[in-house]
């Protein structure tokens, strides 16, 4: 998860540069990530929360992509659109300012997601190692207690 992060920060940056030849890349890069982050999601959870309430917590999680969407490309990249159009002086807007500041500001949550996945990732240590301290989880464990 965390290097997907990570990876998804080049991706906005080539985005954001506008430089000749990173288009391609930087969307090769983020579908690619989008790709494993759809699929880390549902072991994710299910080792996170159990598989109890897993329907209801994974369909939670299923919400992140369109209240997502809603927030970065209606209200963020609209209205930056809109800005960096009127500062042209049309309803159009020509350039690679046009996007690059939600570009930034995308760079910026995958960063905070980096620190959070992270975050999770130093919490859940202490299970892991409790789980696989003696080998497979599937074998039965001697206890000499």
């Amino acid at each position: 998860m965390t290097s997907a992060q990570i990876t998804m920060i080049v991706a906005f940056l080539f985005y954001a540069s506008a430089l000749d030849g990173t288009l391609y890349a930087a969307t090769a890069l983020l579908g690619i990530c989008y790709g494993v982050q759809c699929s880390i999601m549902a072991p994710t959870v299910s080792e996170i929360f159990g598989l109890k309430h897993f329907g209801v917590i994974s369909s939670f999680m299923m919400l992140g992509n369109p209240i997502g969407a809603l927030i970065f490309s209606v209200f963020l990249a609209g209205n930056v659109y809109d800005t960096e159009a009127a500062k042209q002086g049309n309803s159009t807007c020509y350039g690679a300012d046009c996007f690059r500041f939600t570009f930034l500001v995308l760079a910026g949550v995958c960063g905070l997601g980096t620190i959070l996945s992270m975050i999770l990732t130093l919490r859940m240590r202490p299970v892991y190692k409790m789980l696989y301290a003696g080998g497979s989880f599937r074998l039965s464990q001697t206890s000499s207690h």
